[in-house]
């Protein structure tokens, strides 16, 4: 992902790259420290990254909901707060309430997601529909109860004035990320990325990623196949392990003719800093 970006960062304007890998890399790839908001990395002039962590749990209402309030309006978050967090898998899409943010206020020309293995990239790219569902909960439970707040105006935080104030602004959140929905399904807009390595549990996720990733509607037609043995004449188990790779990739190539394949060595030393990420960025474009 970051040799990507770092070839995105050369033919497009600004370039932002997520990580939403729990166990987050970028900061150790370009031995720079980043955090949740986006970070220029040092040594590129319109290249910037940003973590966050899917996995931080629902701690805070989202800002949205509570942005330009009718003046006024008293704002107790807690019913609201109690409310949303008993929504289940509601903890994943309020992580990504950052990246709604920065893809629709359109800052960066490309963004770039640094997704974690296939179970957490599934539940990424499940929460615009399942944050569309949650929203479409409230709002419901919002046109139930409004009759009740109005004759009884004793809810502690649910004044009727504050509650359809709220309303409005997940209605215009829902709206938000319907967009972001459609954006994620247009392959003019988003594309897929997979990486894997040549064996066999490698393979058979990337074969289920796919195949999700096609449920979903979202366009993928590029594997990187990375850490490819070249030169073992001088070791036998790397001889050994060419070749159950070479194994692999015949299958790879039959599985995914109409896919572009682009191979990647594994490389003796760790890769880290600007320099070593932009010298090997260049692999990937059939550069050497």
């Amino acid at each position: 992902s970051c040799s990507l970006a770092i070839q995105l960062a050369q033919v497009r304007e600004t370039v932002l790259i997520i990580s939403t890998d729990p166990a987050h890399n970028l900061s150790d790839a370009f031995n720079q420290k980043f955090t949740k908001t986006p970070t220029m990395v040092n040594g590129f002039p319109n290249l910037y990254a940003m973590e966050i962590d899917p996995t931080s749990g629902f701690n805070v209402v989202p800002e949205e909901l509570f942005e330009e309030l009718p003046s006024g309006v008293n704002v107790e978050t807690g019913f609201i707060q109690e409310f949303l967090g008993s929504l289940p898998g509601v903890d994943e899409a309020m992580s990504y309430n950052e990246v709604l943010k920065l893809v629709n206020g359109m800052e960066f020309t490309t963004v770039v997601l640094d997704t974690a293995p296939t179970g957490h990239t599934l539940r990424l790219l499940s929460f615009p529909n399942l944050f569309e569902q949650c929203i479409e909960k409230i709002l419901r439970f919002r046109n139930r109860i409004a009759p009740l707040i109005n004759r009884f105006n004793f809810f502690p935080g649910l004044q009727s004035t504050a509650f359809e104030a709220h309303a409005e602004k997940m209605e215009e959140l829902l709206r938000s990320i319907k967009q972001l929905n459609a954006q994620f399904k247009n392959p003019e807009q988003t594309t897929f990325v997979c990486v894997c390595m040549a064996e066999f549990l490698s393979v058979y996720e990337t074969e289920r990623l796919i195949q999700e990733l096609f449920k979903f509607g979202i366009d993928t037609h590029n594997i990187v196949v990375n850490q490819l043995f070249s030169d073992t004449s001088n070791c036998s188990q790397c001889s050994a392990r060419l070749g159950i790779q070479n194994m692999y990739l015949e299958q790879i190539y039959d599985l995914y003719m109409d896919f572009h394949i682009t191979k990647l060595p594994r490389m003796d030393t760790e890769l880290r800093g600007a320099q070593q990420l932009t010298a090997f960025s260049k692999k990937l474009i059939g550069e050497t």
